[in-house]
């Protein structure tokens, strides 16, 4: 699993679609990304959806933030084994939604395996190097008893972790519970039923758009060296008419390196405690929430391509696999059972 710094800002930046749509735009950073959300605005007071939103990422960032000392999720990871401590709501819901993940897939998808990655360096960067000189057996047997999600311990709003040393990062699910708690911010507390709200690339999407259709997503090419500013689309999905849609996109291809005729990627699977070999390129996983969107997309690439399937048919998961084609010069899109049963368009 890739970690990334939750950091939120509330430096918004807010403007019209264009001079006669009532449609408004709000775009910003956080969580080491950018935020873009384009909603219906109606006779609706912008600067007080703005005011919302600021309020909801900042208590989000208070209690998982890992860079604030005081954050609720800092205090559970310098907590002794057995002390038990009162958890906030949102923390309550995204340690819910990754047990869930965690429990389904096996371990593939474990908030607690960062200590892996940092022991094999992939925190910031993954390198040929660091394949030539793997971690040793020990190194990695010493930190196993720290690696696990059943040791992390929910009891009503409390949770205590069985042994000294485990720690969670949930930035692997982090960007898509923020698309949801804005999405809720303005259906729940507004009750505008068209928007498009994304962090980082994980989306949900509601009504339709400015010109009067459902809203259209592309997934990007999974081409190496590519960047947000230098991308071309591979497929777009489509959200059915009268319903929302919650995506999220996870892919190695920005972050893996080939080594002795291997592909390895910058995710580590818990299970093996090692980088994956031979991920798909990229995994799009559609949802009943943008949080499980996210996490299972980080789940079925943290295994390789063949397991990463029969797992997503097992589950029922929604997933488009973009994986590399047999002639080795492009790109071949493959659907999970899920998608084709239910012929969701894209």
């Amino acid at each position: 699993m890739r970690y990334l710094p939750i950091i939120f800002t509330t430096a918004l930046i807010v403007s019209a679609c264009s001079p006669k749509s009532n449609y408004e735009r709000i775009e910003g950073k956080t969580m080491g990304t950018s935020y873009h959300i384009t909603f219906k605005a109606d006779k609706h007071d912008v600067n007080a959806i703005k005011s919302m939103i600021d309020t909801r990422l900042h208590e989000v960032n208070q209690s998982m933030s890992t860079y604030i000392e005081d954050s609720t999720i800092s205090k559970f990871n310098r907590l002794p084994s057995h002390q038990s401590m009162m958890i906030d709501k949102d923390f309550k819901q995204v340690l819910g939604d990754s047990k869930t993940i965690f429990i389904a897939s096996n371990g593939s998808f474990d908030p607690t395996v960062y200590p892996l990655v940092e022991l094999w360096g992939f925190g910031s960067h993954m390198s040929v190097e660091r394949l030539q000189s793997p971690p040793t057996d020990e190194e990695i047997n010493n930190l196993k008893n720290r690696i696990g999600l059943d040791k992390v311990v929910l009891q009503a709003d409390e949770i205590h972790k069985t042994h000294d040393g485990v720690g969670l990062d949930f930035s692997a699910i982090a960007k898509g519970y923020g698309v949801d708690v804005i999405a809720s911010v303005l259906s729940t507390k507004y009750g505008i039923n068209d928007y498009m709200v994304e962090i980082g690339g994980e989306i949900a999407t509601k009504g339709n758009n400015e010109k009067g259709r459902p809203w259209k997503l592309a997934i990007d090419s999974p081409v190496l060296g590519s960047s947000v500013s230098n991308r071309k689309t591979f497929t777009t999905i489509t959200q059915p008419a009268g319903q929302t849609l919650h995506v999220a996109t996870s892919g190695g291809y920005r972050n893996s390196v080939m080594y002795d005729g291997m592909r390895y990627s910058h995710t580590i699977n818990p299970k093996s405690a090692k980088p994956v070999t031979n991920p798909a390129l990229s995994v799009t996983v559609l949802h009943d929430s943008t949080a499980l969107a996210d996490g299972w997309a980080t789940a079925l690439t943290a295994t390789s391509y063949n397991q990463a399937l029969v797992m997503a048919n097992q589950h029922h998961i929604k997933a488009l696999f973009i994986i590399e084609s047999k002639d080795g010069k492009g790109f071949e899109l493959i659907k999970s059972n899920a998608i084709i049963n239910d012929q969701t368009p894209n």
